[in-house]
């Protein structure tokens, strides 16, 4: 029977290979996007920033690996037979519905997706548990509170950055409109001193500031100094941008790399997750049931040892950051969700896979009316003068550029003070 459930996990840790590659194939778009989008470096320079990102994001990644172990299940009262059926369903599972997503082009959400297969994989057992017990209930075997905060958390991030998107391009197209190297001649330097002083405070403080290679020391003076290092990070980045600009060097172009950098790092560090999450939990609970469970079968063998916080020995997260680079650089799975995405979102006309739906045109008329409603309320003569600022005829684009480094920039300094906050 022992020998069945090793061979079990050895089946997970080979899916979680195969996740890594279908998960980056389809997760790349988040913080490779922009940067393509916009055409500010080559391909090769893109891949090359974020797979230093994502490397150091792996090896860094810490905390998350519990929302496998559990964020879902009430692991006290889920046998070791239970808890395995449960990894099995979620990782085969998963491996399917994302690799039919990178077939057909389609970006979709990973955390979305290992949620909601743990989830639903738990909910069943559940069920059938308490067919059996009735004395059990679904709030003794799921983490319904936690549960449901990350479903909300979801869905309510995407209502967030809706509306943050909307009102920050507006306000950057104000200040730096369409033509962005005729009116960035002041105003780029302060916009890269926040864009840089926000991305430093998300990869330094944030990202590498909880990882288990700092000391803890280290941490606690960042911790009380924290404001004091935000306000000279600013003061120096923005008087070292308004150099770079001097020196005739985008500073928009700088941004959007850096950002990358900053995404990937975070991508890796977060949803590292969503692909050896449940194959390390899985490896964990085999090792704690082979070490522990004497003559107990697996079957009564209670899984207490999950709710314990996960210890991923570092060789797997290297490990894994480095098949997520091999994945960036070889997928054309990959290319080809970030090729749609890219489409999708770019200022002017083009190809397209996918029509408009009934929902989207609704989405857009109301945002189109609002505003509207809003600029009806201002003077005519400030009315006019938005207008000239949104003057897309000027618009500078790279060659065979989607949209703007404005826009791109604004992208990703904006989704990682989101995610920050």
């Amino acid at each position: 029977m022992e020998t069945m459930y090793l061979v079990i996990v050895a089946f997970l840790l080979c899916l979680a290979i195969f996740d890594l590659f279908v998960g980056v194939s389809n997760d790349a778009v988040n913080f490779l996007n922009s940067a393509i989008g916009a055409k500010v470096a080559k391909f090769r320079t893109v891949l090359i920033v974020a797979s230093a990102g994502v490397a150091i994001g792996a090896v860094m990644s810490s905390g998350m690996m519990d929302v496998a172990r559990h964020g879902i299940m009430q692991p006290s009262n889920f046998s070791f037979y239970d808890v395995m059926t449960i990894f099995l369903a979620v990782m085969v599972t998963d491996v399917i519905i994302l690799d039919i997503f990178n077939t057909l082009g389609m970006p979709t959400s990973t955390t979305v997706s290992l949620v909601f297969e743990l989830l639903g994989g738990t909910f069943i057992l559940a069920a059938i548990k308490i067919a059996g017990d009735p004395s059990l209930s679904f709030g003794d075997l799921l983490n319904t509170d936690k549960a449901l905060s990350v479903i909300v958390a979801i869905f309510v991030s995407v209502a967030i950055a809706f509306v943050f998107g909307i009102v920050v391009q507006w306000l950057s197209r104000i200040v730096f409109t369409f033509n962005y190297r005729k009116h960035s001649r002041w105003s780029i330097a302060i916009f890269g001193g926040i864009a840089f002083t926000a991305l430093s405070y998300f990869i330094f403080l944030k990202g590498m500031g909880k990882s288990r290679f700092i000391a803890e020391d280290t941490r606690m003076w960042i911790e009380n100094n924290m404001t004091a290092l935000i306000i000279y990070t600013f003061i120096g980045s923005t008087i070292v941008m308004e150099i770079i600009h001097l020196l005739k060097v985008n500073v928009f172009k700088f941004i959007v790399l850096m950002g990358t950098f900053a995404l990937a790092m975070a991508f890796a560090g977060n949803d590292l997750v969503n692909f050896i999450g449940v194959p390390l939990a899985g490896l964990d609970s085999y090792q704690d049931f082979i070490a522990n469970s004497n003559s107990v079968g697996a079957t009564n063998y209670m899984m207490d040892s999950l709710n314990g916080s996960a210890q991923t020995p570092p060789l797997f997260l290297l490990a894994a950051g480095v098949i997520m680079i091999i994945a960036m650089a070889t997928s054309k799975k990959a290319r080809n969700v970030i090729k749609t995405s890219v489409d999708l979102s770019r200022q002017d006309e083009g190809d397209e896979m996918f029509g408009s739906s009934r929902v989207a045109r609704g989405v857009v008329r109301i945002t189109q009316d609002s505003s509207s409603s809003i600029t009806q309320m201002l003077p005519v003569g400030l009315r006019r003068w938005i207008d000239s600022r949104f003057n897309k005829q000027e618009a500078e684009l790279n060659d065979g550029a989607a949209f703007d480094v404005v826009r791109a920039a604004i992208n990703l300094v904006l989704a990682s003070m989101l995610i920050t906050i």
